[in-house]
C-alpha cells in the first residue's frame, strides 16, 4: 500500500511540474530521474494489485443421448414430432340473408280472386300484360300454359288454383279475370293476377316472419296491417320447378305445421 501511495505522489509531482511555469532546465534535469522512479513504483504497484488471470477454457456441452438419437431419426419423423399450430379453420360464410330482411323494403301488392298477395320489389322480375297462352299436355292443373314475350317463353301459373285449390270451384273459375303476369325473379315463372293494387314501403316489424319451415314454405310471412301474405319468391320458384302445389305440400310429412 505504501508503494502505491508513493507512486501516486510521484505522479502528482510530475504532473505539477509539467503544468507549472518553472524553467525548462530544472525540469529537464529531474525528468529522467523521476520518470525512472515512477516506472519502478508503478511496476511494483501493478504486481501487487493485479490478480493472476485464469485462462478461460471453452465449455463444451456434452452430447446427450437425446441428441444422438435425433440424428438417427429421419427428417420426416423429426418434423412430425414438432408441435405445429394448425391454421385457423375457415368456416364458409352462410348464404347471404335476403336483401329485404334488412331495414325497410318495398313490396308490390296484387290481388288474385279476392286474395291479396305481396311480393318484394327487389325480387320482382317484371310485369307483363297477359296475352295468348298456349296450353301444354301432361302439366299440372295449375299450369295455365306458355306465353311468348319477346322470344321469352313464360310459364304462367293459375295463381288462384295454386294458392287456394280448396276454394277453386266453378263459380270462382268463371269469375276470375286475369290481366297481368308477375314474373318471379329471373326465372321463367309468372303468376297470373287480376289487379295491381300498389307498392308499399314496409318496416321489418310490419311483417310476422316465418321462423320455421312450415307446410307453406312459399310464404315469407304475414303483413299484419294488410292481412296478406308476403311471397318468398325463391321458395315458390323451387316448388314450381318440382311441380308441387299446396295439395302436395299439405300431404307431405316432411313439412312441420306452421305458417
Amino acid at each position: 500500500m505504501s508503494s502505491l501511495m508513493a507512486s501516486q505522489k510521484v505522479m502528482q509531482h510530475y504532473l505539477s511540474a509539467l503544468l507549472t511555469d518553472d524553467g525548462a532546465t530544472e525540469t529537464s534535469l529531474v525528468e529522467d530521474a523521476k520518470t525512472q522512479e515512477l516506472n519502478r513504483l508503478l511496476a511494483q504497484a501493478s504486481s501487487l494489485t493485479q490478480a493472476p488471470q485464469l485462462e478461460a477454457k471453452p465449455v463444451i456441452a456434452p452430447v446427450t443421448d437425446v441428441q444422438i438419437q435425433s440424428r438417427d431419426i429421419p427428417i420426416a419423423e423429426r418434423l412430425s414430432t414438432i408441435a405445429v399450430i394448425p391454421p385457423a379453420t375457415v368456416t364458409p360464410p352462410k348464404s347471404a340473408a335476403k336483401a329485404y330482411r334488412q331495414g325497410p323494403f318495398q313490396a308490390l301488392f296484387f290481388s288474385v280472386a279476392g286474395l291479396t298477395l305481396a311480393l318484394p320489389l327487389k325480387e320482382l322480375g317484371g310485369i307483363h300484360q297477359l296475352t295468348e297462352i298456349n296450353s301444354l299436355f301432361g302439366k299440372p292443373a295449375w299450369f295455365k300454359g306458355v306465353m311468348l314475350y319477346r322470344q321469352q317463353k313464360i310459364s304462367v301459373v293459375d295463381s288462384a288454383r295454386w294458392v287456394m285449390p280448396e276454394k277453386y270451384e266453378q263459380n270462382l273459375l268463371e269469375s276470375i279475370n286475369y290481366q297481368y303476369v308477375i314474373m318471379l325473379g329471373t326465372s321463367n315463372w309468372g303468376l297470373a293476377c287480376e289487379t295491381l293494387i300498389n307498392t308499399v314501403t314496409l318496416q321489418q316489424e310490419d311483417v310476422k316472419w316465418r321462423e320455421i319451415d312450415g307446410k307453406r314454405p312459399w310464404m315469407a310471412g304475414l303483413i299484419k296491417k294488410h292481412m296478406c301474405v308476403l311471397v318468398d319468391v325463391d321458395a315458390m320458384i323451387n316448388l314450381l320447378n318440382r311441380g308441387q302445389d299446396i295439395h302436395a305440400l299439405a300431404g307431405s310429412k316432411n313439412y312441420r305445421s306452421g305458417i
